[in-house]
């Protein structure tokens, strides 16, 4: 028994030294290349060797195998020879891909056709600088999404934060809110406070802190920024006229708003409607955490077998809208502690879903309760098919959509007995699909979706950002069924 031990110990041992080999060559593909290398997924960037041993592990729930290190060896190696421009790259697809190769063809000759299209150009695009208004929740998720992806510094380039000064001591405590979360846990890295200067300086990445109490009063251009694109965050404003203020601050060229917008602004769903942005688009909006989460499902549902009329009923953890204890708030319920009470309130997500599917149109209902959790919510889709259909053809499609479509970064599937809201956050998808909870009975659906409505937004805000920027990553290879 004990010869046995010792040799699992060391078969151990050995895949460590295996995974931790592989970190410097995806650190060098990401800072050098702007390249994000991921399995099904499960992305490897900045992960630990035991990350790195959970991604290939992870294979197994896909395919039926788990992914051989040194198959991910081989193509990292290869990826480094022919040096890609900037791309998502699924590694566990570019090992099955070149398996299936007819005869004994070379892997550096398949990576450079199946990367033709993210070979580098001979004159990169420059950075696009990029402003935060506002630094609550989804401004400081923002902030670490950036620094984390600044890679070759050819994408978004984090410049400056705005904000209203807060007292004598207003940067360091921003600074610190940066560094510490009590829901995501501290910062990746380092952050170095300037007070003289008004700067933090966060993993290289050094930004600006300017103080203003209205959106066109800033010089932007004074601190070097040209031809930015503002993230608003605050909320404050939502139509047309009001982020317009934003435009007439010098330095400024565009204007993303993380939440729904009124009007005519076109409310993008990243993954849905994202090619409907174009380069004339002045002011752009994210929609809102519970849009995203349940547009890309609802999708797909559609797509597949109608669905004719349904209910969004969210299950949304507290923000700061509400009142902690019971004091007065304009808005009906939302005056009563958030920490003690569920409270029933209005949410304008199913008729913002139509604003990205028309085809949804007058189809949805919606409502929301607001229960005593910081992050992480839960939409449940009450819906009526036009085809009848059965429970385990839709969780094999919902599954299917989370691995192999255009979707896959929306969406994201999970058949566990045991998983709770907390496991899930830090997810960068959209929403996840909890298989288990899916009832059917013939036209009548109901699907449960899990989101990170703090951190998953967050992440399709930063891909709606890289799309008006023409930075975000070609996600190769685009569709693979197995």
């Amino acid at each position: 028994m004990s010869d046995d031990v010792t040799t699992i110990h060391a078969a151990w041992k050995e895949r460590e030294a295996a995974a931790e080999q592989l970190i410097p060559l995806i650190g060098r593909l990401y800072r050098d290349h702007g390249v994000v290398t991921s399995i099904h997924g499960r992305r490897l960037i900045n992960e630990s060797a035991i990350g790195i041993l959970r991604a290939h592990r992870y294979a197994q729930h896909v395919t039926g195998d788990e992914l051989a290190l040194a198959d991910s060896r081989r193509v990292l190696d290869a990826l480094l020879a022919i040096q890609p421009g900037p791309a998502s790259l699924d590694i566990a697809r570019l090992v099955s891909g070149h398996a299936a190769c007819p005869g004994e063809r070379d892997l550096v000759e398949f990576l450079r056709d199946e990367l033709a299209a993210v070979m580098p150009l001979e004159t990169p695009p420059a950075p696009t600088d990029v402003v935060l208004y506002g630094f609550g929740r989804i401004g400081r998720l923002l902030a670490r999404i950036l620094v984390a992806h600044s890679g070759s510094g050819a994408g978004l380039r984090l410049r400056a934060i705005v904000v209203r000064r807060g007292g004598d001591n207003d940067l360091v405590k921003r600074a610190s809110l940066l560094r510490r979360d009590s829901v995501h846990g501290p910062f990746d890295g380092s952050i170095t406070v300037d007070e003289e200067a008004n700067t933090i300086l966060a993993n290289g990445t050094l930004i600006q802190v300017i103080y203003s109490d209205a959106p066109d009063a800033v010089d932007y251009t004074a601190y070097g920024i040209r031809d930015a694109i503002v993230v608003d965050n605050t909320g404050r404003w939502r139509d047309e006229e009001g982020l317009a203020q934003h435009l007439r601050a010098p330095g400024v060229a565009r204007v993303l708003l993380t939440a729904p917008g009124k009007g005519a602004l076109k409310n993008i769903v990243h993954g849905i409607n994202h090619a409907a942005i174009s380069p004339d688009d002045a002011i752009v909006t994210a929609a809102s955490c519970t849009t995203n989460a349940v547009t890309p499902v609802l999708k797909v549902i559609d797509d597949a077998w109608g669905v004719e009329h349904g209910h969004v009923e969210t299950v949304h953890s507290y923000t700061n809208d509400q009142n902690l204890i019971d004091n007065f708030h304009k808005g009906d319920r939302r005056g009563r502690s958030a920490a003690l009470n569920m409270v029933i309130t209005e949410t304008g997500a199913a008729k913002a879903v139509a604003k990205a599917l028309p085809q949804l149109a007058g189809k949805l209902t919606g409502n929301a309760i607001r229960v005593p959790t910081p992050d992480v919510s839960m939409a449940i889709l009450n819906l009526t098919l036009r085809d009848a259909t059965t429970r385990d053809k839709v969780n094999e499609h919902l599954r299917r959509m989370s691995l192999h479509s255009e979707l896959r970064q929306q969406i994201d599937y999970i058949e566990s007995p045991e998983v709770v809201s907390t496991d899930f956050v830090g997810s960068h998808r959209a929403g996840i699909v909890d298989g288990l909870a899916t009832i059917c009975d013939g036209r009548h659906l109901i699907v449960y979706v899990w989101y990170d409505n703090e951190f998953g937004y967050s992440s399709q805000v930063i891909r709606v950002l890289e799309t008006m920027a023409g930075t975000h990553p070609v996600v190769v290879p685009e569709r693979v069924l197995v």
